[in-house]
């Protein structure tokens, strides 16, 4: 919704990061939406001062979920909250079991651009998350998902298989067929959990758009993930915790050796993706286990894997908005950015405090 034209006009001076090669050193917000051209006088003017980026996206979160499932509007609401505040002002939303569609109703929270509801295999995921289901119906499935998201499926492509007692794929070739098929003719995009390496070459072949975490590719799949333009969401604070999660599998002890492996070369793979030319954006897989709010923090995990500090922003903002189909700042489009007092190319540290959310328009804080 626009602000209204009687609300004061925004002047925002410094250097506007419109993109990776466009600064410039103003821009106005007239009526909760970008211009590059001043107002006719006589309009009350606020001047906001800094550096300032598109609003920052967070492109794997779960507003609605914590780790034991679905949660109340209450509790969703804190959730976005916490990301606004952070300056996360596009989430797609990698799975969620709750209905959030009243967030679109409220100015003062993030747009979320959802994949509806998680679909793994039958007691081959997270307790109350997804639904559980065999390959014959997966294409069902996703198809209803599809129609229930905002142009996204989320698959959980692999998971700890308690009879081989580690890593393995959910899904069949054919069931991946079906349900890509599925997906594109209802003119969605899927992307898919994964954390090992032997669920990759199926998914990309059967045709996935984006890949969650990636932990698992491998000289042999980065190529083709490269080849085929499939996207990865590493979430590297996610991958953080698991060495805590291969202490906890001590019944497990070849999966917990996996894990611990995955972690230690977790860097190395996220560096290899990116010089083969594969996209990567940022997610935080936050509202699982993780808290929201932590968007700074994985952008600045990219950059110690060996993303230039350009690239790491990108895979935040101006790459991650065009990826997703959504605008950043150009004119007309709805004024959601963040000032900071600091150039953030140079300390990527800076992202950590906003200075100012403009929220549509709005100042936030």
């Amino acid at each position: 919704m626009s602000a209204p034209v009687t609300a004061p006009v925004l002047r925002v001076q410094g250097r506007i990061l419109v993109g990776p090669q466009e600064v410039r050193d103003e821009l106005w917000v007239i009526g909760g939406r970008v211009s590059f051209q001043p107002p006719a006088s006589g309009r009350e003017v606020r001047t906001v001062r800094g550096w300032a980026l598109p609003g920052l996206v967070d492109a794997h979160c779960h507003v609605g979920l914590d780790a034991h499932g679905p949660v109340d509007d209450a509790t969703s609401e804190k959730q976005a909250l916490t990301d606004r505040d952070a300056g996360a002002l596009l989430l797609r939303d990698a799975g969620s079991p709750s209905d959030t569609r009243w967030v679109d109703d409220r100015d003062d929270l993030p747009r979320i651009i959802r994949a509806g509801r998680h679909i793994a295999r039958t007691r081959r995921y997270i307790r109350n998350y997804a639904h559980e289901i065999e390959p014959g119906d997966l294409a069902a499935y996703v198809r209803a998902e599809a129609r229930r998201g905002d142009g996204w499926v989320k698959l959980v492509g692999d998971w700890i298989d308690r009879g081989s007692g580690d890593l393995e794929p959910c899904w069949p070739r054919w069931a991946l067929d079906e349900a890509m098929a599925a997906a594109h003719a209802e003119g969605a995009r899927v992307t898919a959990h994964c954390f090992s390496e032997n669920s990759l070459t199926d998914l990309v072949e059967a045709g996935i758009d984006c890949v969650e975490h990636a932990t698992g590719l491998t000289e042999e799949t980065v190529p083709l993930f490269a080849e085929r333009g499939v996207a990865i969401v590493p979430t590297l604070v996610n991958i953080a915790t698991f060495p805590r999660i291969a202490v906890g599998a001590s019944k497990y002890p070849a999966y917990a050796a996996h894990m611990l492996a995955l972690h230690a070369r977790r860097y190395a793979t996220v560096a290899a993706a990116y010089e083969a030319g594969v996209p990567v954006y940022v997610g935080t897989d936050a509202g699982g286990s993780l808290p929201h709010g932590l968007v700074a923090a994985e952008v600045a995990e990219l950059v110690r894997a060996g993303l230039p500090v350009t690239a790491a922003l990108s895979a935040a903002t101006w790459g991650a908005r065009e990826w997703l189909g959504r605008p950043g700042l150009t004119e007309g489009a709805p004024a959601d950015l963040v000032v900071y007092p600091e150039d953030p190319r140079t300390d990527i540290r800076v992202l950590a405090a906003p200075g100012t959310v403009i929220l549509r328009g709005t100042p936030i804080r």
